[in-house]
């Protein structure tokens, strides 16, 4: 109960400043929206098409041309260029295009006849060899099926022929209907083969994981940032009430010293809750206010909280760590603030965990914010369970005990 008399006191005070409501509400609000956007222009622009660049030339201009055309967009790979004929060669020239697939006249025609034809893939000298050979793969796998396709109609063709050729025998189908059923099984195959081939590569994965879109991590990253701030207005709290003389009226009450430090735990910790509220508020319902995908608690909100409820107590037990090592007020305001950045950014705060980690290495797993990011990002963004973030909440609980512990030992109440 007094404890709580401590942590009720202190929120009064912290009320009435002004300046530190901005620092704790309005300024990770500002940073979401602001890193939700530059996050998601970054994910836009990674997902531009970066496909294999083919200008082709139809001389044709017959349903083959236009079918193989189709069917080269549709293979994958390769991105279809329509290029007029002297445009395409003026480009070639001057080594602004690297390839060029003509198709030719007639093509159409000679294709319906079932008369050879050829299909001409210029490439200058200087051309990436393993892109055009690339382009060739698809462009004789596209050829390839027509040319199947063709073959398999006309031989439906000669067949009903020959069966119309012969009176006696009973004509269970007519030619248009062969063909037309040959046509929808050769179709269906394209989308549905009866045989798959999947490659693998030794030493890789069979299955590699899909990253979330960027701007899913800055809910989470920006929670903790600010979260991990507020350890600081505790340590502030206690320089100032050490400065006034009222800490030394509340070691002069009946109550142990553990409890009077744990009283500014406890308003550390249900500052950081009110400020998890907020951000979390805006994350889900703010954000569509101005265009953007909103975030989500996960798939297992009740867990969700108990990360809350661990990530904000570090926090407030960082607090009586930094206020018993702080000897000066400008240590607790322009150290420990950039302290909080520094770790904030070493953490995952800003950069996603599975980009920062490739040149990190292990570095971050020595900081409390990076297992309160690793924990938010399961449970909000990757949607994982108990089992998975197990270890994350551990750890966080082990770097409050730590943090608490020292801070009892080394606190300086005089």
């Amino acid at each position: 109960m007094k404890m709580l008399s401590i942590a009720l006191k202190d929120l009064q005070i912290l009320i009435k400043d002004r300046g530190m409501l901005i620092v704790l509400f309005l300024l990770p609000l500002l940073f979401v929206l602001a890193f939700s956007g530059a996050l998601g222009a970054i994910g836009q622009s990674e997902e531009a098409d970066t496909r294999i660049a083919l200008p082709v030339v139809d001389l044709d201009g017959g349903a083959s041309a236009a079918a193989l055309i189709a069917g080269l967009d549709a293979a994958g790979g390769v991105m279809v260029e329509p290029y007029a004929e002297a445009e395409a060669a003026a480009l070639l020239a001057e080594n602004e295009i690297a390839r060029l697939l003509t198709i030719p006249a007639g093509f159409t025609a000679r294709m319906t006849a079932g008369q050879p034809t050829t299909l001409r893939l210029v490439s200058r000298p200087k051309a990436d060899r393993e892109q055009t050979e690339a382009v060739r793969l698809v462009i004789d796998g596209v050829a390839r099926d027509m040319s199947l396709e063709v073959q398999i109609l006309s031989a439906l063709q000669q067949m009903g022929e020959m069966q119309a050729s012969a009176p006696q025998g009973e004509m269970a189908f007519s030619v248009e209907r062969m063909q037309a059923q040959a046509q929808s099984q050769f179709e269906r195959s394209q989308g549905q083969p009866l045989v798959a081939v999947v490659q693998k590569l030794p030493g890789q994965e069979a299955k590699v994981e899909e990253q979330p879109d960027l701007k899913a991590f800055t809910l989470p990253g920006m929670t903790v940032l600010f979260v991990f701030m507020t350890a600081q207005t505790t340590a502030r709290s206690i320089y100032d009430e050490k400065k006034l003389g009222s800490f030394r009226r509340l070691l002069a009450a009946p109550m142990s010293k553990a409890a009077i430090l744990g009283g500014k735990v406890l308003r550390n910790w249900l500052t950081g809750l009110l400020q998890v509220a907020v951000v979390f508020a805006f994350g889900i319902y703010g954000l569509r206010l101005f265009g953007m995908t909103p975030a989500s608690l996960g798939p297992r909100p009740l867990l969700t909280l108990v990360a809350v409820l661990l990530v904000t107590l570090c926090s407030s037990a960082l607090g009586i760590l930094i206020a018993a090592l702080a000897r000066t007020e400008s240590q607790i305001g322009g150290i420990s603030t950039l302290l909080m950045w520094v770790l904030g950014i070493l953490g995952g705060a800003f950069v996603p965990l599975f980009l920062l980690e490739q040149f990190l290495g292990p570095v971050p797993m020595f900081i409390p914010h990076y297992w309160a990011n690793r924990a938010l990002v399961d449970l909000m963004v990757r949607g994982l369970g108990t089992a998975d973030v197990a270890l994350d909440l551990a750890v966080l609980a082990g770097f409050s005990a730590l943090f608490f512990g020292i801070g009892l030992w080394r606190f300086d109440y005089d």
